[in-house]
């Protein structure tokens, strides 16, 4: 191997960015159950073999016949266009696949704003189509964050979706091709439009008491971190850009003083998340380390803090031994213990507790997780039934709707 395709670290490198390689690996090591055969009957058929991995990309599950066939594309320090627009599709298909693991591929600053400085603008026209066909990918084989709702599934792989879209606009204002950037953000438009109308629905429904509070919250939290992924599309565009300052006043801070465009559903939203799922809004960094949690893509974590049913999915898994079960509990109430007023891993607790004997899973813990069997938090939670603390929250939900709906 040339040194110019290595980095520092003496990984295989592909242009300025990670190669493909190293960069399947990280989600072989998040997800190594996407090559398994229960993914088999997701890839799409059809395809010509050997196809370039842009040629793959269409369809609910063109994502996952880009993952599988991504060591077609070798590292290489100098790249053609043909491979630049590949290697997008595959950045945009990892992300895809492993944006709701416990550990993500970190490629959000590529796909937001790198891959969009590309000096041929027929790159940035077929990554653009990339993007479209990205919007039509399925998150449900990937995910256990997804809300389905009348007008589609509502999920942050939408808001990944923005991301990368709103960073598609930047790209095409650099270059003067406005047109372009008419298109891809009347796209980013109707899917936010789309998102907002969801969330009144759900609100409004609550509101007449005949809604799903605990939605509504889902809801809330997804759409708040989906327009914060628009924030992030917009912080890669350069500056000053022609004809950036009305694409900010049509979709920046949406969640913040940006009240006038979609009647102000994403500050409700906001407020929502704020005032009541703010706290639960983390990366769950206390349970990457936890290698047993990657076997299968059914103990993917669900929106917090509602995790009663994960926890007791956890203690009675099959698939996961005595030890495993041991080292998820310690690890949740490290989680307790680092994270400052959230309860998601207090009711992940408790789950277990229904599902297991924590008598014979302390007998597995170190001295320093068997403390959780003391704490007080800890054991009031346990005492806690279920319906009680989720009708704390739909109280919360319909309290604070009542205070911010308009």
């Amino acid at each position: 191997m040339d040194e110019a395709t290595q980095g520092k670290d003496g990984e295989a490198k592909f242009g300025e960015g990670i190669g493909p390689a190293n960069l399947l690996t990280l989600v072989r090591h998040t997800a190594p159950w996407l090559w398994q055969r229960a993914f088999d009957g997701l890839v799409p058929t059809g395809t010509t073999p050997g196809a370039r991995l842009a040629d793959l990309a269409s369809g609910a599950n063109g994502w996952l016949a880009v993952v599988r066939a991504g060591d077609r594309l070798a590292a290489t320090p100098r790249p053609t266009a043909d491979e630049r627009v590949d290697y997008f599709a595959l950045c945009l298909a990892c992300h895809h696949a492993t944006v709701a693991t416990f550990c993500p591929t970190d490629v959000d600053t590529k796909i937001r704003g790198h891959r969009w400085r590309d000096p041929d603008v027929s790159v940035l026209a077929r990554q653009a189509t990339l993007t479209m066909a990205m919007h039509a990918w399925d998150p449900r084989p990937v995910s256990t964050r997804v809300v389905t709702r009348p007008g589609g599934p509502v999920s942050g792989h939408d808001g990944e979706w923005l991301g990368v879209a709103t960073g598609a606009i930047g790209g095409f204002l650099a270059v003067a091709d406005v047109a372009a950037a008419e298109r891809m953000g009347a796209a980013v438009e109707e899917e936010l439009g789309r998102e907002a109308r969801e969330f009144r629905a759900a609100a409004e429904a609550v509101r007449r008491g005949k809604g799903d509070e605990l939605e509504l919250l889902q809801v809330a939290v997804i759409l708040t971190h989906n327009v914060g992924d628009v924030d992030q599309g917009i912080a890669h565009w350069p500056e000053p850009v022609a004809g950036g300052a009305a694409w900010k006043a049509r979709l920046h801070r949406l969640a913040h003083e940006n009240a006038t465009p979609f009647a102000g559903a994403f500050q409700i939203a906001a407020a929502l998340y704020k005032r009541i799922m703010a706290a639960e809004g983390h990366r769950h960094y206390p349970l990457r380390q936890v290698k047993a949690l990657r076997s299968s893509p059914d103990v993917l974590l669900p929106i917090s803090p509602c995790l009663d049913a994960w926890g007791e999915l956890i203690a009675g898994h099959r698939d996961l031994d005595l030890d495993e079960k041991a080292e998820v509990f310690a690890a949740l109430y490290a989680g307790c213990r680092k994270i400052p007023g959230q309860v998601g891993y207090y009711r992940a607790i408790a789950g277990m507790a229904a599902g297991t004997s924590l008598d014979q899973l302390g007998k597995r813990l170190s001295s320093s997780a068997r403390q959780a069997l003391k704490d007080a938090e800890v054991k009031r939670h346990l005492q806690l039934r279920r319906s009680s603390f989720e009708s704390s929250l739909r109280k919360q939900a319909q309290a604070t709707l009542a205070q911010v709906w308009r």
